[in-house]
């Protein structure tokens, strides 16, 4: 399976040229992304990122990736991540390693969006993964509620939990948010429901990204698979 994101971390690559501007991706297949895009970058390659954790920070400065910020720069070329799903519409869920919300920023700042997954990724509609929703801590009861109410709303439910870390304790994103995680198995309209919970109080971010990945690349036992987004009719 590793080596599966190696090779589709690889073929987005191919992709990069000299003097863009790159969003680096958060989780074990944008780290692939980043460490091939290292040897890229000492044998020659000009290029300059901006991470989406402070794992990923510390990544491409492992590998000698320059790095700046979105306060420095205006857009970016490229942003390579990963995906906890994928449908064939390119809909998303993210956030399986707590950085959804520095994630959607940086993609929604880029001329493009490659997702880059093994094939086990995708699926035929959203909801499998549990779908995470960053909160902030204060007045999580009524968060909570909302939240439940949105799902019902839109024809979801399930269990939702407060994600805790390796330690046991709750987890705590970049920003100092906690995430709620939501088993709903199965997300039929997920436009609908990420405009609903992008509506709450307390919701600062979730993990459903809609319209932004511009394509996926796939690898499987036959190959590297490349799915572009339908663009909507009169465009």
């Amino acid at each position: 399976m590793d080596q599966l994101k190696r090779q589709a971390a690889a073929r987005a690559l191919a992709d990069v040229r000299d003097g863009m501007q790159l969003g680096l991706g958060t989780g074990s297949t944008a780290k692939h992304f980043v460490e091939l895009l290292g040897e890229r970058v000492r044998a020659g390659l000009k290029v300059i990122g901006v991470p989406t954790s402070e794992a990923t920070r510390l990544d491409a400065l492992r590998c000698g990736v320059p790095l700046t910020t979105l306060d420095e720069i205006d857009h970016l070329d490229i942003t390579v991540d990963g995906a906890d799903e994928i449908d064939p519409e390119l809909n998303l869920i993210k956030g399986g390693g707590g950085a959804l919300l520095r994630e959607k920023i940086v993609a929604a700042a880029s001329d493009r969006m490659i997702v880059i997954a093994d094939d086990t990724k995708w699926v035929p509609t959203l909801g499998r993964f549990p779908l995470p929703v960053e909160v902030i801590p204060f007045g999580l009861g009524a968060t909570r509620r909302a939240i439940e109410k949105a799902f019902a709303q839109c024809g979801v439910s399930g269990q939702m939990a407060v994600r805790k870390g390796t330690d046991g304790h709750v987890f705590v994103t970049d920003g100092g948010h906690w995430i709620a995680d939501a088993q709903l198995e199965k997300i039929e309209d997920p436009a609908r429901l990420a405009t609903a919970l992008s509506a709450i109080p307390g919701v600062v971010e979730h993990g459903l990204f809609i319209g932004l990945a511009s394509s996926a690349v796939l690898a499987g036992g036959e190959g590297i698979r490349v799915i572009e987004r339908r663009k909507p009719k009169g465009d």
